[in-house]
């Protein structure tokens, strides 16, 4: 479990992040994707065929069927449409209520006696059989007296593509009463349409819409009762299903009212939330927001059906008929129109508008309250905070068993709700999601502990450089007394004015203090690849090229010095703020640092008891001189030679040759204002101009042209090398008046360490 160290999940990311998936949860359920319709029709489905709607064969309401045994008798499908007159006389014989076509009779009956004479040959010979056939009855003409005489409903079918035959509206037969906001705006529209003869819709009681379309995976879960099309000439171009036709004829109304949000007695907060109920008669039937019924399956019984053969036998019950309404469709594979449902497979289309009629006959609905997707919305956002909480408390077991009483309680309480009061309630992606956020948060939990525990392991490790524990970690032969040469950069940095800063700061607050200058200082050493050898008080010593090679290690020691430059105005900021904040006394940090580059000795430095990995050398020496330096030049920056040559493009200034205390040998020392950018400004170049102008007379002891040039440097540089350029007039005034001797070098002797 080691990796787990390398997540850094602190108690706030612990607490926040498992928060912000709640609250993605929570807005993925309000935009409410496809795959989560999926999960809850997954779920509405399976209660569906758990606990059937149970078929009641009391119901008035029956499906005659064009089966096998109708084509043996009647032959061929199409019939011709006077036996199909004679079924409906018939069903009018025999006491049926209403006949609801689920056939829609579209093209003129190609028996036709007239179509038969149309196709006889232009002979003739065929005269006298045309002449009898005009005088015969017309088909389609039969079988619209044969629906004028009793309550008939011929269907349309809606389609989305262009049927490429005359768009004629089917008729209305019913008008419409509104209470609310335009059922318009919800009930779905069509543009293409086939209907019935004209000959048969005049002659029907009803024209109704055989549509029912599935969900997106194919299924058939709701039935809309009314649709919209194309007629410019009519404000309420609706037209109703089958079914709802087949329940206003029973009736005997003319009427249907339909009650959306906006009406009296519907709360949607002044949304437009859509159709509520219809009603119909004494039939009020809840809706969804589109005017749909939803399917509470029962799945497919035989029971329902009667064969149009035996109808037309003698000793056929009247029973079965009387007082119902009756369904004519087809269950013949290859007439009928399948369609899968939540239980079946597949399923005729009439029988869906049966299932549909009897719902309503019955008051058996299944419907989804407004309030449901805000229960849900609460539940997961109760459950996961709750879950959330255990979490960081570390209570895993305890929020297992209450995600799993979660769960199975949602679970248990919305199929109790199915069962008795048809609602239809999401358990899944509630419960589901708390569950998997509990799990994020107790995985989270899980690898703060393993950090903690690898911190608590790692605690000593603080001494060394990160760096050196990984190499260490991968090569533990490395761990022993050894060194080796290599080329390094060096720095050394240190606060100017420690003592007099620490004066009034008692020990605690001194600490806060150097913590919090070291801190930030050691990460932008580390981010610039730097490793950092050892704190001495409120020194760092760092160096580059080691344990792992940094190329060029001289320009990055560079760029760190800038970026620690600009960290301490960082740092000075927030003790501005915390003194403006506190009242405690205002504390300004200034820093001096030395860079130099050179051979050094690195390696695991001390005893066999306990050593360091550290460097050793002149240039480890000549790099704390340089830093030393700094504020007898007055600048934070002291840059050696060797370090200089390795950014020849950046912006350096040269500020003298010094001999240093214990070296022979002068070193030409530099300071730093910038990276390649600013040496190629149009004001550095012109100070570099002028000040190497300065330092050249000066070593010549060109004194008037030294003090020449260093006017037009002063002007030139920025306030930063003011003091500089007053270090030099004051040299060049003591010069001339006391001229340096004949052998004199132009070299600076730094009597002490500090200069």
């Amino acid at each position: 479990m080691k990796w787990f160290a390398g997540f850094k999940f602190g108690r706030f990311e612990g607490f926040a992040i498992p928060l912000l998936l709640l609250v993605a949860a929570l807005a993925l359920r309000v935009h409410d994707p496809l795959p989560l319709q999926q999960l809850r029709n997954i779920v509405f489905d399976s209660y569906q065929r758990i606990d059937p709607r149970p078929y009641d064969p009391t119901l008035p309401i029956r499906i005659g069927d064009i089966d096998e045994k109708s084509l043996n008798r009647f032959g061929q499908w199409p019939w011709s449409r006077a036996q199909m007159a004679q079924i409906i006389d018939r069903l009018r014989e025999l006491g049926a209520a209403v006949v609801a076509l689920d056939i829609i009779f579209a093209e003129p009956d190609r028996t036709a006696p007239k179509a038969v004479a149309d196709n006889l040959p232009a002979d003739p010979s065929f005269d006298a059989a045309r002449r009898i056939m005009a005088t015969l009855p017309d088909p389609d003409r039969i079988l619209a007296d044969a629906i004028a005489k009793i309550p008939t409903i011929v269907p349309f079918a809606a389609l989305n593509t262009d049927p490429q035959r005359p768009q004629i509206l089917p008729m209305r037969k019913a008008g419409y009463a509104f209470a609310g906001d335009n059922p318009g705006e919800f009930i779905h529209s069509w543009r293409y349409w086939v209907s019935s003869l004209p000959v048969l819709e005049e002659a029907a009681i009803g024209v109704g819409s055989v549509n029912a379309d599935p969900d997106f995976d194919g299924t058939i879960r709701q039935v809309s009762l009314f649709l919209q099309l194309p007629d410019p000439d009519n404000p309420t171009p609706f037209y109703p299903s089958l079914s709802a036709e087949a329940l206003r004829v029973a009736q005997g109304q003319n009427t249907y009212s339909v009650k959306s949000s906006g009406a009296s007695g519907v709360i949607s907060f002044g949304e437009k939330t859509g159709i509520s109920l219809v009603k119909v008669g004494q039939a009020i039937v809840p809706t969804t927001p589109t005017g749909a019924v939803l399917l509470y399956d029962s799945g497919s019984e035989r029971e329902r059906y009667f064969s149009l053969a035996d109808l037309m036998e003698p000793d056929f019950d009247p029973g079965i008929v009387a007082g119902r309404i009756i369904f004519i469709g087809s269950s013949v594979e290859g007439l009928k129109d399948y369609k899968p449902t939540p239980i079946e497979e597949s399923m005729t289309g009439v029988e869906i508008h049966t299932q549909i009629t009897e719902q309503i006959f019955s008051g058996v609905y299944l419907h989804r309250p407004d309030w449901a997707p805000g229960l849900e919305l609460v539940a997961l956002l109760v459950f996961g905070i709750i879950l959330i909480v255990l979490a960081q408390r570390r209570a895993a077991i305890l929020g297992l068993l209450i995600a799993i009483a979660a769960i199975l309680g949602s679970f248990g309480t919305s199929h109790y709700l199915f069962r008795t009061e048809g609602f239809l309630l999401d358990p899944l992606y509630p419960a589901g999601a708390a569950f998997l956020i509990f799990v994020t948060s107790t995985l989270i939990g899980f690898i703060r502990t393993e950090r903690e525990k690898a911190h608590v392991r790692g605690a000593f490790s603080r001494y060394l450089s990160p760096i050196l524990v990984d190499q260490l970690s991968k090569n533990p032969e490395k761990l022993k007394l050894g060194g080796e040469l290599r080329e390094l950069t060096v720095m050394f940095s240190d606060i100017r004015g420690f003592t007099k800063l620490s004066e009034g700061l008692d020990p605690q607050r001194l600490t806060t203090v150097i913590n919090s200058f070291l801190t930030p200082m050691t990460r932008v050493i580390q981010n610039r690849q730097g490793t950092i050898d050892k704190y001495i008080g409120d020194c760092i010593m760092a160096f580059w090229n080691a344990p792992i090679d940094v190329k060029p290690h001289g320009r990055m020691a560079i760029l760190a010095a800038y970026d620690m430059r600009e960290e301490l105005v960082r740092i000075n900021q927030r003790f501005a703020e915390e003194a403006a904040r506190t009242g405690d006394k205002l504390i300004e940090i200034r820093i001096g640092m030395g860079l130099n580059s050179g051979i050094c000795c690195v390696g695991n430095m001390g005893s066999d008891q306990r050593f360091d990995y550290s460097v050793l050398g002149d240039t480890v020496n000549t790099a704390s001189r340089l830093e030393s330096l700094s504020p007898a030049y007055f600048v934070d920056l002291v840059i050696g030679e060797e370090t200089a040559l390795a950014v020849p493009d950046f912006a350096l200034l040269e500020l003298d040759q010094v001999r240093v205390k214990g070296k022979n040998v002068p070193v030409r020392i530099f300071t730093g204002l910038g990276d390649e950018k600013v040496a190629r400004s149009n004001s550095f170049i012109g100070l570099k101009g002028v000040h190497d102008a300065m330092l050249a007379a000066y070593r010549g002891q060109a004194w008037s042209a030294a003090r020449a040039s260093l006017a037009l440097a002063r002007e030139a540089a920025p306030e930063s090398l003011a003091k500089f350029y007053d270090m030099y007039a004051e040299r060049i005034a003591e010069f001339i008046a006391t001229p340096p001797p004949a052998d004199w070098d132009g070299v600076y002797v730094a009597t002490t360490k500090g200069g």
